[in-house]
């Protein structure tokens, strides 16, 4: 369905969507693209979707939505939107089902030149090491007690069981923990499905890319991320696994049930929500929190065992390596965050669905070096293009309640990538361009086919012309693992 509506330009990199575009919204809705963007995202009517969310009781500024883009349920992927603490809602739809979904880079002190003729080797080791696929499982269950310290703790419970380094923890966002979570919010059947999944990457489009430095933008802060041409670097894609999806499906319904008892009336039914302040509200923040720290846990795990899988293979173990982690933020998740609105400061709960968080430098939420250099921003493309490393600036703040995008988001739904694309096709295309590849289905390789996705760069371009962020550094793919 293409969306036919009127978009007003704001300036070179803004559109924006009127509220005067549906009676029930209470302010407009702003995009972030390129003009020659504009007629992909056009294409799904997502845009719709972005000015849906306008008419949010307690939305604060504008509805937002990033470069990348397409349709979601209820809230566009893509879409940032931040709502007051005292008549705002909360809305599962604005965070997604894989509640925390995100990446995060080492790096190390290898160079490309190096590891070329260990591919082999070290895709072999971690295929074998980190369980990918629908349904995959981790190495062990976890007994009932060490699940909801997981869902308490996040990182910590990881390094502390001897998955990884305490000097990883302040480089994950928030120090991977969101301490409001109450694994008593979290129902049986979320439970059931996370206690086998914890170290996993799970299916669709989740990853893990060896990759290298191919190109720097900023020399000084390269250097201070260990980010130097040529250095290898590995990246790690997934969330929350089954216990996520769980939370978001069990408290929809609790949602949908209240909205019809309640005299609230939305554009779409996929935007259940309840108010920040409510019993319903409280819960499923609670609960989310709890699935954020399950995958803040267990993509903690799988870089422990990346870490294990390249010490096998080259020989020399990770510390002296220098697999340091460079950084891991989140891009499926709601934050209670202070920022400027109509020049009043605010707490506000910040929906990021398919958004990276992007603090500048000097933000007091960043720590260490971080606070000098601002926040490392992590953009994967497809899996033939690789990632950029970019860093939060001023303009975040300002223009985006300090958010980015999250990737190059899709052109192709997964229906029409199976329709028109071959298992054979995409593994030359990505043979072609040098890289290995290994999945565990045929059908993760042909929905994440390069084809898929849009152009990363037009993307990443987008947001650092409009001063959300800074390029540092892209990372070009050696392997990849797809689930």
């Amino acid at each position: 369905m293409t969306w036919n509506g009127t978009l007003e330009r704001i300036d070179e990199y803004r559109w924006r969507i009127s509220k005067d575009h549906k009676a029930c919204m209470q302010t407009d809705a702003v995009v972030f693209a390129s003009e020659s963007m504009l007629p992909s995202i056009k294409d799904d009517n997502s845009l719709e979707q972005a000015a849906n969310v306008a008419c949010l009781p307690g939305i604060l500024g504008d509805s937002l939505a990033m470069p990348d883009i397409h349709w979601g349920y209820g809230f566009p992927i893509g879409g940032v939107a931040a709502m007051s603490l005292d008549e705002g809602v909360i809305s599962p739809g604005g965070i997604g089902f894989d509640i925390n979904c995100g990446v995060r880079v080492l790096r190390t002190d290898l160079l490309v030149d190096d590891i070329r003729p260990m591919i082999p080797a070290l895709v072999d080791s971690l295929f074998k090491n980190v369980p990918s696929g629908l349904g995959s499982k981790g190495s062990g269950r976890l007994s009932d007690k060490e699940l909801e310290a997981v869902m308490s703790t996040g990182s910590r419970w990881a390094v502390e069981n001897g998955f990884g380094w305490e000097r990883d923890i302040p480089h994950t966002e928030g120090g991977g923990c969101m301490e409001d979570a109450d694994p008593v919010k979290v129902g049986d059947k979320a439970r059931k499905r996370g206690l086998p999944q914890l170290g996993s990457l799970g299916s669709g489009n989740h990853f893990l890319e060896i990759d290298y430095v191919d190109e720097v933008f900023d020399d000084d802060l390269a250097k201070k991320f260990g980010l130097e041409p040529g250095t290898v670097t590995v990246t790690v894609h997934c969330g929350s696994r089954g216990l996520g999806h769980q939370v978001a499906t069990d408290y929809l319904q609790t949602m949908e049930r209240a909205v019809k008892e309640s005299s609230l009336r939305l554009p779409d039914r996929q935007l259940a929500c309840a108010p920040v302040d409510s019993v319903a509200g409280q819960d499923y923040y609670k609960a989310m929190c709890c699935a954020a720290n399950y995958a803040w846990a267990n993509r903690q795990m799988i870089s422990h065992w990346a870490r294990e899988s390249f010490s096998q293979v080259v020989g020399v173990d990770a510390e002296s390596l220098g697999m340091d982690l460079v950084y891991d933020v989140a891009h499926n998740i709601a934050k209670i965050e202070e920022h400027e609105v109509d020049g009043l400061k605010r707490k506000a709960l910040v929906h990021r669905k398919g958004a990276t968080r992007a603090f500048p430098s000097g933000h007091p939420e960043l720590s260490g070096v971080l606070r000098s250099t601002g926040q490392p921003v992590i953009v994967p493309g497809d899996m033939g293009t690789g990632t950029y490393v970019l860093v939060g600036a001023e303009g975040s703040m300002s223009k985006s309640f300090g958010s980015c995008c999250h990737g190059a988001g899709r052109v192709l739904s997964r229906k029409a990538a199976m329709a028109t694309m071959t298992v054979d096709s995409v593994k030359a295309d990505m043979q072609g361009r040098g890289i290995a590849l290994r999945s565990s289905s045929r059908e993760g390789i042909i929905e994440e086919a390069p084809q898929a996705y849009k152009d990363i760069a037009q993307v990443v371009d987008v947001v650092c012309g409009a001063g959300l962020t800074s390029k540092v550094v892209k990372l070009k793919p050696l392997a990849v693992i797809k689930g």
